[in-house]
């Protein structure tokens, strides 16, 4: 698990060149599986001065982030302007597709229709703060943070 000097926050992450966000996941630890609501931000273009624009505007209009039922494995994802609880997935530790070694895995295959072809994975990068990456299929889309 992160240990306090290893705190990183989601406007660092912001600031963060794609190479480190993977450098700072491929070497974090899973941690526990949240319980509860986190606070979602979409990293998206980043390291450029574009990615805190477009994480608030997604924050805002589409994504606020996910709440967790670690007893029961399942998440919703909290979405539109107005916090819709809606998108379940599973939940559940397996290899990560980015490095092979074990994440927690958000995997809305057998939950959406909607989503059936995300997969997200996440790792925890400080106490209560996850970094994910979003796959398509096995193509790569985004990162995302989640903080509790």
């Amino acid at each position: 698990m992160p240990s306090a000097a290893n705190t990183h926050t989601v406007a660092q992450l912001l600031e963060m060149t794609q190479a480190d966000l993977d450098t700072l996941f491929t070497e974090s630890e899973p941690g526990p599986i949240p319980d509860g609501e986190g606070a979602g931000t979409a990293i998206v273009a980043p390291g450029t001065t574009f990615s805190p624009k477009i994480a608030s505007f997604i924050n805002h209009f589409a994504w606020q982030g996910k709440i967790f039922d670690a007893k029961s494995g399942l998440l919703r994802n909290l979405i539109l302007p107005f916090g819709l609880s809606a998108i379940i997935a599973k939940v559940y530790r397996a290899p990560s597709w980015l490095d092979k070694k074990d994440c927690i895995v958000l995997d809305y295959s057998e939950t959406s229709l909607l989503a059936h072809w995300i997969r997200d994975e996440i790792r925890m990068i400080s106490p209560n703060l996850y970094l994910g990456k979003v796959f398509w299929g096995k193509n790569r889309l985004i990162d995302f943070a989640l903080q509790f």
